[in-house]
């Protein structure tokens, strides 16, 4: 699989251009396992292969993959090599933290609209 297209690394052009190369490699993984591009299973490309495709350093490639793997979004089988997890870490992170969040609200007497008012906030939204 070539994965030029699939990951769109461009540092001339990339939407976040002040983002280190490494953060954008990791993003667009994430990206493509989300919608699906990237189905649970799916063996990825050397760091050398990754690397050589994206026209990357191998070290950067390595951090991406290091970090995915950190996350749980990759699993990193030796000899085998990298293939993305089986389950959704992202998921169970989010619904874990979004329960901590309600319960945290209702404790101190939130309904759910002055909840989400925090949740904007956070997120910058006016």
């Amino acid at each position: 699989m070539d994965f030029t297209e699939l990951l769109k690394i461009d540092p001339k052009t990339d939407l976040d251009p002040d983002k280190p190369l490494f953060a954008q490699v990791r993003t667009r993984i994430i990206e493509a396992v989300r919608d699906g591009a990237l189905p649970a299973g799916t063996r990825l490309p050397t760091v050398r292969e990754l690397a050589g495709q994206l026209g990357l350093a191998v070290n950067t490639v390595a951090r991406a993959y290091r970090e995915l793997e950190a996350a749980g979004i990759v699993d990193t089988r030796g000899r085998f090599g990298s293939f993305v997890a089986s389950s959704d870490p992202v998921d169970a992170a989010m619904s874990a933290a979004a329960g901590a969040f309600v319960a945290a609200a209702r404790k101190v007497g939130l309904g759910r609209d002055d909840a989400l008012r925090y949740l904007d906030a956070a997120f910058g939204a006016p």
